[in-house]
This record gives structure tokens, C-alpha cells and sequence, in this order.
């Protein structure tokens, strides 16, 4: 099963257009992911598109949060947790990596790397990732969009990660971040792409299950006994 929990959010129509591109290339499930101001606006159409979508794809929505703010990341979190599927935040800044990784209410760090010239996280930074079972994310428009000296240092940063990843077990996802239909790639070469960057078909394989599992925990939130535990997969 393929997950995407980043697709760019905007209009019904767009929604549609990139549901449908991603339905007919492989993909089992997406989210759409919309910045607070947008999150609540983007219900009103929702049932609208689940008709429309019918049984092509399953999707659902991804609150991200873009802030440097950590209190205001805080208030986003507490907020919406309710309200959403997945809670990502954009990462970057130190402080907000930090604060999102201890953070228990947060599933995703997007691109912890972004508009740095490191990786973004630390052995520190990657065992409060699996104490608190907050994803990492990285995302492909990143190779796709960049060229020469830059996606050279992305795909080295994805490399750190993956080695930070393989020696503390943190969740790991992998999302597209597309904004148009042209940002959409098949399922194959989505994980091609992946694996020319040093990740392995069982990693790769992984991630999708991670995503699926934020979706399927934050789905039983609410009947969880113990707060503060939180599974990603079933794996025995």
C-alpha cells in the first residue's frame, strides 16, 4: 500500500485533478496538506470530494504548520489534534526540531534538513524521535525541484538521516510534497528515486507502512488508555 501524506491542499478542483493523477499512478491513499488558516475552510468541500472520489483513492487531510514560533506550534498542535488526521510541522530551525520531537501531539517533522547546510538532526534530536514517535519526513519535490550543488547536499543530508535512522529505529516517511500534476511520479519511480539515495526496498516499504500507521493510530486516539504511547506499525 503507497501513502503519501503531503500533497499540496488548495481548491476542490485541484484536489480532484491531483486525486485522480495519483489514483492512476499507483497510489492507495494521500493527504492533503493545509496550513492553519486554510485547515477548517478546506472541510466545507470535503464530503464534495469524497463523492466525487468515490472508491479511486482514499485521502484525508494533513495540518502543516510552517512557524518558528515554538508556542505558536504549540497552540496549532493543541488546537487541531482533534480535528486531524496527521499534524506535521516544517522543520529548519534547531528549536523547532527539538520542540516538535518532544513533542507527543506532533506526528511529522517535515524536512528537518530545509534551508540548512546539515542534516537538521543530531543523535540527541533522533532518540527523542523514537521516544516520542515522531516522524521524520522527507520529501521528493526537494530532488526534483533542485539541481546540481544543491540536490548534491540534499541527497547528503537524506544520507545522514538514513544513518541516524538505521541506528536509533525513529519512524521514517517519505512523501512527494507535489503541487501539480506534474509533481506526481508513479509509485516505481517515486521509490527509485528513494533508493538512488541509499534507501533499501525494505526501508522504502517501511515508510509507507509508518505513514499508514500515523493515520491508523490518530484514527483510534481517543480510545487509547495510556496517553503518551504510540505505535506506528504492528510489526511482531
Amino acid at each position: 500500500m503507497f501513502y503519501d501524506l503531503n500533497i499540496k491542499g488548495s481548491s476542490l478542483e485541484n484536489n480532484l485533478k491531483l486525486a485522480n493523477e495519483a489514483s492512476l499512478y499507483g497510489w492507495n491513499h494521500i493527504n492533503f496538506s493545509y496550513s492553519p488558516d486554510e485547515f477548517l475552510n478546506a472541510f466545507e468541500f470535503k464530503n464534495d470530494l469524497e463523492e466525487l472520489l468515490s472508491d479511486k483513492i482514499g485521502f484525508d487531510y494533513t495540518l502543516e504548520i510552517n512557524s518558528s514560533n515554538v508556542n505558536e506550534i504549540r497552540k496549532y498542535a493543541n488546537r487541531f489534534r482533534d480535528k486531524s488526521s496527521c499534524i506535521s510541522v516544517i522543520g529548519g530551525d534547531l528549536k523547532v526540531n527539538r520542540a516538535v520531537l518532544e513533542n507527543i501531539k506532533i506526528d511529522v517533522l517535515s524536512r528537518p534538513y530545509f534551508r540548512r547546510y546539515d542534516s537538521g538532526l543530531n543523535h540527541v534530536l533522533a532518540k527523542e524521535a523514537l521516544k516520542n514517535n515522531v516522524a521524520i519526513e522527507l520529501c521528493f519535490k526537494d530532488v526534483l525541484r533542485s539541481y546540481l550543488s544543491p540536490r548534491s547536499k540534499i541527497i547528503s543530508n537524506f544520507k545522514d538521516i538514513y544513518r541516524l535512522y538505521r541506528k536509533f529505529d525513529f519512524p521514517l516517511i517519505l512523501s512527494s510534497r507535489a503541487e501539480s500534476v506534474f509533481d506526481i511520479k508513479t509509485t516505481h519511480d517515486f521509490a527509485a528515486v528513494f533508493k538512488q539515495t541509499g534507501l533499501t526496498d525494505s526501508e522504502i516499504n517501511k515508510s509507507f507502512e509508518n505513514a499508514a500507521g500515523i493515520l491508523e493510530f490518530n484514527r483510534n486516539r481517543k480510545n487509547m488508555i495510556l496517553k503518551g504511547v504510540r505505535r506506528i506499525n504492528d510489526e511482531a
